[in-house]
């Protein structure tokens, strides 16, 4: 009887046919065990869902070698974030329009506030989440949304001028060459091209109000 009562139910069998997905459209067989954990990372309790914290919960006997794994994934491995959130649109869209039609494609950017000069992308520019000018990096994203919910199905980080033309800070960065200098309304309509190009089901362009600010 306490094996049945801890058999997986079925909102544990769909989370794991989730994620199975999302281990395969990754790609290749050694990168399926670490996304794995590494969204059982996220989705463990903490506050920080940075690597060696969720190292420290996956596997507190042996958090080097989980350490490890999760860098690889993250740093190192070539497979593509497009290939996830495909994917993922694949399998939550047709359930968000279960619910209602889609109504809107939403362009925002999103600006998280990191210190030093070293992590990619990040210089002082404005911070929408601090309402300043401050350090940080910016994403650019295109979600597609019904009157109840909304899912980002592209996502992309700004490369400010500054990081665009130092070679060195690129180079040791490991930017790959084939990433140039764009304004963020141009990686937004790069985005929405590719969405048209994908068929996915159109909306009104819906863009958040923004502080005017230079870019470079």
């Amino acid at each position: 009887m306490g094996s049945r009562l801890c058999a997986p139910g079925p909102l544990d069998k769909r989370f794991a046919a989730y994620v199975d997905g999302l281990a395969k459209a990754a790609g290749h067989e050694d990168r399926h065990a670490p996304i794995k954990d590494y969204c059982k990372g996220l989705l463990l309790p903490g506050e920080r869902k940075s690597i060696e914290p969720m190292a420290a919960r996956l596997n507190p006997g042996n958090v080097q070698s989980e350490r490890q794994s999760l860098h690889h994934l993250v740093a190192k491995a070539p497979w593509s974030d497009q290939a996830l959130l495909d994917h993922v649109r694949q399998q939550v869209l047709p359930a968000m329009q279960k619910q209602g039609p889609v109504v809107a494609w939403i362009v925002d950017d999103t600006g998280f506030p990191k210190k030093g000069q070293h992590s990619v992308g990040v210089t002082r520019q404005y911070c929408g989440q601090v309402g300043k000018q401050e350090n940080c990096r910016i994403a650019v994203s295109l979600s597609v949304a019904t009157w109840d919910s909304s899912l980002p199905i592209a996502y992309r980080l700004y490369l400010p001028k500054d990081w665009a033309e130092d070679a060195a800070r690129r180079k040791k960065a490991e930017v790959p060459e084939e990433v140039e200098f764009q304004t963020k309304p141009e990686i937004a309509l790069d985005q929405i091209r590719a969405a048209v190009a994908g068929q996915v089901v159109r909306g009104v362009v819906l863009c958040a109000e923004q502080r005017v600010v230079r870019e470079g």
